[in-house]
């Protein structure tokens, strides 16, 4: 037993390890041969001796040895660059006195990793001095970006070392509190655009369509579903996908709840959360301006909504899905003429009769189809499909 610890004390005076290798080695966490492989590893690889070490041996290190392994760093930075040196441990720096002296000195987070430096402390405010902590104190183009900001207002700075782990640990603290608070920002910006407030929409500019489209309001005063609130709701969740751009509406009834979302820019996001007992009464409302049968629920069926907003007559295409929590409602919202071309057009197909294959009527249709093909010097007596196709084709040049 004693010439095993007589040998192994004389392969650590023998070898070229540090005061924290030889404490290493001695305790038994490495041997001689890993120690020398960590730390040649460390030097080429640029990790941390302690990472290193960690993943040649498989253990954690003790947090003894951490806090020793820490001295021995700040001690031999402290010499290298003849600045005093700054332990986060033993002195505490919060987030928001990191941000309020990059505010002071009008500092990004981004100009701050790339020079390895970050504000520490105003600990004295006339004259103000500032303390730097700097991973490389040395850095000369740190320096004069520092002397830059501090000469012209009489300031005075002090450099700060700090070892390279302690430094991205306070860069990871900062970014993960920004990022906390972004998403705060971001969940009450979603909470208030699922609210359903009555001046959400003011202005919206959402009319029915003229003349060719019956009052449905009208119609249906006597129902739920016509009620000023529902009816408020149905336009508002159209008015907000029109004035956004979105590509589609999704209504989907939930266990709790009733779901709208919309894609935009091809990301599906949700829009507004409405209560449950809503749920019928919204359903029978697009049903309703779709022209379709409310009490048919169990098929799914096609329809169209025209509605004239910002002074455009728009035409959506509404389906309905039956689930098992209700009736899911899909509506295609037309994002170019392009798109609303190709709806008109198929909307002929309504008054296509089988009979008369090959010389199509189109004397029941609105003013504005007439026109529509016209415009794109389509020819009417022929199949209705061939209509479709050539005006695919055409719209496609445009």
């Amino acid at each position: 037993m004693t010439n095993t610890s007589s040998q192994r004390r004389a392969l650590v005076v023998q070898s070229n390890f540090s005061p924290f290798g030889n404490k290493l080695v001695q305790s038994g966490y490495v041997s001689p041969d890993q120690m020398q492989q960590a730390q040649t590893q460390s030097r080429q690889e640029k990790r941390p001796l302690t990472e290193v070490l960690e993943a040649i041996t498989g253990k954690p290190l003790p947090p003894e040895l951490q806090r020793q392994y820490k001295k021995q760093q700040l001690f031999e930075l402290k010499i290298l660059y003849g600045v005093e040196a700054f332990d986060p441990e033993l002195t505490q720096i919060g987030v928001p006195q990191i941000e309020q002296m990059l505010e002071t000195l009008s500092l990004t987070m981004d100009n701050c990793r790339r020079l390895g430096i970050l504000p520490l402390s105003q600990p004295r405010p006339e004259p103000a001095l500032f303390l730097i902590a700097m991973s490389n104190p040395d850095n000369l183009e740190a320096q004069d970006e520092l002397n830059r900001i501090m000469r012209p207002k009489e300031w005075a700075w002090q450099r700060r070392v700090i070892t390279r782990e302690d430094y991205e640990q306070l860069i990871k603290q900062y970014l993960d509190e920004e990022l906390k608070r972004q998403k705060e920002i971001e969940a009450k910006e979603r909470e208030a655009r699922l609210a359903l407030g009555d001046d959400e929409f003011a202005g919206g500019d959402l009319q029915d369509a003229p003349d060719d489209t019956e009052d449905l309001d009208a119609a249906i005063s006597e129902s739920e579903s016509a009620s000023a609130p529902i009816v408020n709701t149905v336009n508002k969740i159209l008015a907000k996908a029109l004035s956004e751009g979105v590509s589609d509406i999704y209504i989907e009834p939930q266990e709790e709840n009733m779901r709208v979302r919309m894609r935009k820019d091809g990301v599906l996001q949700e829009y507004f959360v409405l209560p449950k007992k809503v749920i019928n009464a919204i359903t029978s409302r697009f049903k309703i301006i779709s022209d379709l049968d409310i009490t048919e629920k169990r098929q799914s069926q096609d329809g169209w909504i025209e509605r004239i907003f910002q002074g455009k007559q728009i035409v959506l295409w509404v389906k309905t899905v039956p689930t098992s929590l209700g009736e899911k409602i899909l509506i295609f919202v037309p994002t170019s003429n392009t798109d609303s071309l190709a709806y008109n057009i198929m909307r002929i197909g309504e008054y296509d009769n089988i009979a008369k294959r090959g010389k199509l009527s189109i004397e029941t249709q609105p003013k504005a189809y007439l026109e529509i093909l016209k415009a794109q010097k389509l020819q009417v007596d022929f199949d209705i499909l061939e209509i479709i196709k050539t005006a695919i084709s055409n719209a496609k040049k445009c």
